[in-house]
């Protein structure tokens, strides 16, 4: 059964990281105390930048045991791991370098491969983590996703067959701009997580985030982002009051909202 969307709305972009860093901990701590492991799939973008710098300040960085934690990622652009706009290169500068994350417990999509053999590789690393028959599916502890301006969210983007698929873990998508060839987690293992946490600042973001979270919920068009509904885990949106400034709950004056 689908939970609740939860919706929390902060002041601005270094709340929401302080906040997210909260959660991201509490899940961590939840997971570890249940399972030995956390596991976790990472977003690219400036946003998640900003949370993984946090979590690696004085303040945050000892209160989880890191060795415990396993790294994953939602998608990838089709660039080498040295690349400027690679997720991977993004996360080890500001997460995995600070905390000394080994490297074996780091799950990289191979941007440098051609994309379908990528995405067959990454399934593979996938499957291995969680083994089982082929039809079962991984479970995150935890997903972090952005919202792009088209509605897009890790690389899945509107019109595109990626959005289709039902069996396959990973795919390769295609951007409709900025370096075109991606590869990306399918909508199936999204929401198969046991937490999924959307991260959206900025104003560029506010038209896009009132058509995700109110017009498709009214019956409008589905956007990508729209279609991330965990089965049976949480699905939480964390906004800057920029991002937020079209939705009814900001006008209304609420910080937060569960529906």
């Amino acid at each position: 059964m689908t939970h609740a969307r939860e919706i929390r709305i902060m002041r601005d972009a270094n709340e929401l990281a302080r906040e997210a860093a909260e959660l991201f901990l509490w899940l961590g701590e939840q997971a570890i105390a249940a399972t030995e492991r956390f596991r976790v799939a990472l977003a690219g973008g400036t946003t998640p930048a900003t949370l993984h710098a946090t979590l690696a300040s004085s303040e945050y960085a000892h209160r989880l045991d890191w060795k415990k934690v396993r790294f994953f990622f939602g998608d990838e652009r089709c660039v080498p791991p040295s690349h400027p706009e690679s997720n991977f290169r993004m996360a080890d500068v500001t997460l995995f370098q600070p905390l000394k994350i080994a490297s074996d417990h780091i799950c990289r999509m191979k941007g440098e491969e051609q994309p379908e053999t990528a995405a067959r590789q990454y399934e593979q690393t996938l499957r291995q983590e969680w083994p089982g028959s082929d039809s079962s599916l991984p479970r995150f502890d935890l997903i972090l996703l952005g919202l792009g301006e088209d509605g897009h969210t890790a690389s899945l983007f509107p019109g595109t067959s990626a959005l289709d698929e039902q069996t396959r873990l990973v795919v390769p998508s295609t951007s409709p701009k900025g370096i075109q060839a991606r590869i990306t987690l399918t909508l199936p293992v999204l929401n198969r997580a046991g937490a999924v946490l959307f991260l959206v600042t900025g104003q560029k973001k506010s038209g896009i985030t009132r058509k995700v979270l109110e017009n498709s919920a009214a019956g409008g068009p589905s956007w990508p982002a729209s279609l991330v509904r965990p089965i049976s885990g949480r699905l939480i949106w964390f906004l800057d009051q920029a991002a937020a400034m079209d939705l009814t709950v900001s006008r209304q004056g609420m910080n937060s909202r569960e529906e």
